[in-house]
């Protein structure tokens, strides 16, 4: 079993004899979604791959965020904030924009890029080096805002 999968499993056990009831039904729709992935690809996660369904979850929640804020659910805003802050416990620490813009300009320079044509190629670079430690959608409109 890959090591970001286990260390969820293991929380999942302490969340059991904690009896911490909100914290378990979040790491366990952590693993419900690792594991619909496993099924669907018939494939074992590695951490990378473990990875990439929690960035996918945090989109979801900022997107449930965003959508109750709208609305005036403050309770449910909370829920979500709960649920995002575990979720992103198990993601490598964020990158700062300095940082962020220090790789995407890297990047930009190693792949000769300088129109927005060539924003695959930096994207490609760009995305194994950030994977997990930012927002990719962030990451494209800010690739795009250099190239353009």
């Amino acid at each position: 079993m890959a090591g970001l999968k286990q260390r969820i499993n293991d929380d999942v056990k302490e969340a059991m004899r904690a009896r911490d009831k909100a914290r378990l039904g979040v790491l366990r729709l952590i693993l419900a979604a690792v594991k619909q992935k496993e099924v669907d690809e018939r494939i074992e996660l590695d951490d990378g791959q473990v990875m990439a369904v929690l960035e996918k979850l945090s989109k979801q929640h900022r997107d449930s965020i965003e959508q109750f804020e709208k609305a005036g659910r403050t309770d449910l805003v909370e829920k979500e904030r709960f649920e995002l802050k575990l979720v992103r416990s198990y993601l490598p620490q964020q990158l700062g924009d300095d940082e962020l813009a220090a790789l995407i300009a890297g990047a930009i320079a190693e792949a000769g890029a300088t129109t927005a044509r060539d924003m695959g190629k930096v994207m490609a670079l760009v995305k194994p080096k950030v994977q997990g430690r930012a927002d990719m959608g962030k990451v494209g409109a800010l690739v795009k805002a250099r190239l353009s």
